[in-house]
């Protein structure tokens, strides 16, 4: 088992920035596939980022990646998604979430239908 919660989202204006964080607690000495992911009104929830726990190679969204950046620190057991240059179109509740996974399986931005754990969201909103 593994808890995670989400805070850093907030309102912004065009072009931006806001910093994610994701505190993981619990079960979290075993590897992990951790990502990204956010859910606009109307849409499907989408993956934009993912890394894993342990080697902590990243992937991110083509879709985001000139703009958006996942890392994690490990001594916090905190991952983070650094968002610049924010659009409106970046508007959306956005998730961390987790699966407990070999370093092979988690090669890419993980989908949303393949992760066990999640967080509450945190909400950001970008204006024009």
């Amino acid at each position: 088992q593994v808890q995670l919660v989400e805070s850093g989202g907030g309102s912004v204006q065009v072009g931006g920035s806001l910093r994610l964080s994701c505190a993981a607690s619990g079960d979290i000495y075993r590897g992990y596939c951790m990502g990204w992911f956010r859910q606009a009104p109307g849409k499907e929830r989408e993956g934009i980022a993912g890394i894993y726990s342990i080697g902590g190679r990243t992937y991110v969204a083509d879709s985001v990646k000139e703009r958006f950046t996942v890392s994690q620190d490990k001594d916090k057991n905190t991952l983070y998604l650094q968002m610049n240059n924010l659009d409106p179109e970046d508007t959306a509740l956005y998730y961390c979430a987790a699966r407990a996974s070999a370093a092979w399986w988690c090669s890419g931005v993980p989908l949303p239908r393949n992760m066990n754990y999640w967080g509450q969201g945190t909400q950001v909103t970008v204006s024009s």
